[in-house]
């Protein structure tokens, strides 16, 4: 722990087959503890999504400004339908369950 960090316990869930990769990363010595290599993921998402917005500022500014209600709108109903599309389950082909 650093000294001087606040920090908080959470709960997370994960799936078996990520958890079991990072267990073997840390068995293996190329990850220190499970702990520290999520935080390190939270602070590569993070670092990320700061760029991106970054990347967003200025492409907007060269394009025109900030978005429109309308733009706005429009890209939050592309957003949510494919967000919707994932979590749907896919449907199995009939004639490839087995008998």
């Amino acid at each position: 722990m650093v000294f001087g960090m606040a920090t908080t316990k959470i709960t997370i869930t994960l799936p078996d087959e990520q958890l079991n990769s990072i267990r073997e990363l840390v068995a293996a010595g190329k990850a220190d503890s499970i702990s520290g290599f999520v935080k390190h993921a939270v602070n590569v998402g993070l670092f990320d999504a700061a760029g991106w917005q970054s990347t967003l500022k200025d492409a907007l500014q060269e394009t025109g400004g900030s978005l429109t209600s309308a733009e706005r709108k429009w890209a939050d109903d592309l957003l949510r339908a494919r967000v919707i599309r994932r979590k749907t389950p896919t449907r199995r082909n009939p004639r490839n369950k087995a008998a």
